[in-house]
């Protein structure tokens, strides 16, 4: 039988989803491509994978798309691992580096702080080490586990989460499953029921980590991650797409 390539990234945000499908029987159905966000989004869109976590931003490149499961990366205010930092008040921010692994948050950052900051800054796609230049009137977007670094270091911190919350009073999906074919509906429930026991089982996603000294994972998982694809983040997700296609 035919594996789904599944894209996958792992960062701590999508521990919990990884970790169920590692233990439910339809990992056999899989053949898993992990990769930075951007990469898995660009396997999608060529054809190397049947069904990625990819950032949101992406899906108006694909020429077919449908949203996989009940899940996805997401937030209803704080995020804590999408953020702007800086050594300055962002009203003396002139430059602005993006993070290169996804789309989406650079997208939101851009947004943000045109609609909801009424900022203009210049905008430099960063390349690996950029945090080092995080300085002076320069500020950096930083996503993932290395946000948690930044966190130590950077004595300004705009949460885009947050900021999203604040300007639309919606939540926000950084991510989602997404396919770029029909995909059997019995191969759809059973992935999707893996990636329920993950989120429902967080305090077996700590201890698979382990000890973890950046940041508190139980208020991560549990106070700062939004999981549910509901309906008010369709709605969201819809806005963002919107927003983007304007931009």
């Amino acid at each position: 039988m035919k594996k789904i390539k599944v894209g996958i990234v792992n960062y701590l945000n999508t521990r919990p989803m990884l970790y169920g499908l590692e233990h439910a029987p339809v990992k056999d159905q899989i053949d898993f491509m992990p990769d930075y966000p951007a990469n898995v989004a660009s396997d999608l869109i060529e054809g190397r994978s049947d069904i990625g976590l990819v950032p949101v931003a992406v899906i108006p490149k694909l020429k077919e798309w449908r949203l996989v499961g009940d899940f996805c990366i997401g937030c209803d205010g704080p995020v804590s691992s999408v953020c702007l930092f800086s050594e300055t008040p962002l009203e003396h921010v002139e430059t602005v580096l993006l993070d290169y692994h996804s789309r989406t948050s650079t997208e939101l950052a851009r947004i943000l702080l045109r609609e909801h900051w009424k900022k203009e800054v210049e905008f430099v796609h960063a390349t690996p080490g950029y945090r080092d230049h995080i300085k002076g009137n320069t500020a950096g977007l930083v996503i993932g586990d290395e946000c948690f670094e930044q966190r130590k270091i950077s004595p300004y911190i705009y949460d885009l989460g947050e900021a999203w919350k604040k300007h639309t009073g919606k939540p926000f999906v950084f991510a989602a499953w997404v396919s770029n074919k029909s995909l059997d509906p019995a191969f759809i429930k059973d992935f999707n029921e893996a990636n329920a026991y993950g989120v429902n089982h967080i305090p077996e996603v700590i201890a698979s980590i382990g000890p973890y000294g950046l940041y508190d994972l139980q208020t991560y998982y549990a106070r700062d991650m939004s999981y549910n694809l509901d309906e008010s983040k369709k709605k969201a997700l819809t806005m963002f797409l919107e927003r983007l296609s304007g931009s």
